[in-house]
């Protein structure tokens, strides 16, 4: 399948890239935005987008700025942050699905912090429902307790130092995802447990209430393996969608005939048969096909 690539702009002139995915036969069934994970190539959810549009759906991929194919030419001291992300990013590539949208139908599939930063968009009410997978924001208090210090070390200590060395962090040098701005890299390593810290008083005002402007329902999934997203760091993301109703499951790596799946694997092809289909259902008919797996 050939998408269409097709370049963005956002309100603030950045220019983003991303593709077209059509649905292959017949009338579409919804538009679906793929939002990325921090430091993860849109090209990473192609495959799944694909698969999308061969089971009934217009798909937008896309790369924030800073990343992949809305990369500028060095990053060097480049200030792009998580908020841009959404409040300028997503914002952007919602509206611009809404424009072309044929059913009525706009949804949202988010993975990590793709789950969490639509509703900084001024548009967030205007999605239909969302699915977020591994949603969260990187706190390291909620990180699994075992793994909790060597993570900490590396995102939280490493990443940060080495980003006010460098300009930006280095990460494809160091196999660690993707290179990131330096904002983006100071706002997971130095981010605490309120996802509005450093905002003002009226600033994060703001953005409560316009996370409270969402009411589509969500479905928020992450894995048992998975030692970043795991439910204490979910319903901390969660909570600020306070007008959605938000279904929160669980699913084991042996639900889905696996045996390790973590943070990172849900996108991967492998899982055509058993988590992209099961994902359908929500998708196509709003319904959770893992009812025996929800959490609170």
């Amino acid at each position: 399948m050939d998408p269409r690539r097709t370049e963005l702009t956002a309100a603030d002139g950045v220019r983003l890239t991303g593709h077209w995915w059509r649905s292959v036969e017949g009338a579409p069934v919804a538009t679906v935005i793929l939002n990325p994970a921090t430091g993860v190539h849109a090209r990473y959810y192609h495959r799944y987008a694909a698969y999308l549009a061969a089971n009934g759906f217009c798909v937008l991929t896309y790369d924030y700025r800073g990343i992949g194919l809305s990369r500028p030419e060095s990053l060097h001291g480049s200030t792009f942050t998580w908020r841009q992300w959404g409040e300028r990013d997503f914002d952007t590539a919602l509206r611009h699905a809404l424009q072309e949208d044929e059913t009525g139908r706009v949804l949202v599939v988010g993975h990590s912090i793709g789950g969490f930063l639509p509703g900084y968009s001024p548009a967030i009410g205007r999605i239909s429902a969302m699915l977020s997978v591994g949603g969260q924001y990187g706190y390291w208090g909620d990180y699994r307790l075992n793994r909790r210090l060597p993570l900490f070390l590396k995102w939280h200590v490493a990443m940060p130092a080495m980003t006010f060395a460098l300009g930006h962090f280095p990460g494809k040098r160091l196999g660690w995802l993707e290179d990131l701005p330096k904002g983006v890299a100071y706002g997971w390593g130095l981010q605490q447990g309120r996802a509005e810290q450093g905002l003002s008083r009226e600033a994060a005002e703001v953005m409560r209430d316009r996370f409270a402007t969402a009411s589509g329902p969500i479905l928020s999934v992450t894995m048992s393996d998975d030692e970043i997203a795991t439910p204490k760091a979910v319903n901390r993301a969660m909570r600020y969608y306070r007008r959605s109703p938000v279904t929160k499951v669980m699913l084991a790596p042996e639900d889905l005939g696996f045996d390790r799946v973590g943070h990172f694997d849900l996108f991967h092809a492998r899982h055509q048969d058993g988590f992209w289909r099961q994902s359908l259902a929500f998708l196509r008919d709003g319904e959770n096909p893992w009812v025996d797996r929800v959490y609170r």
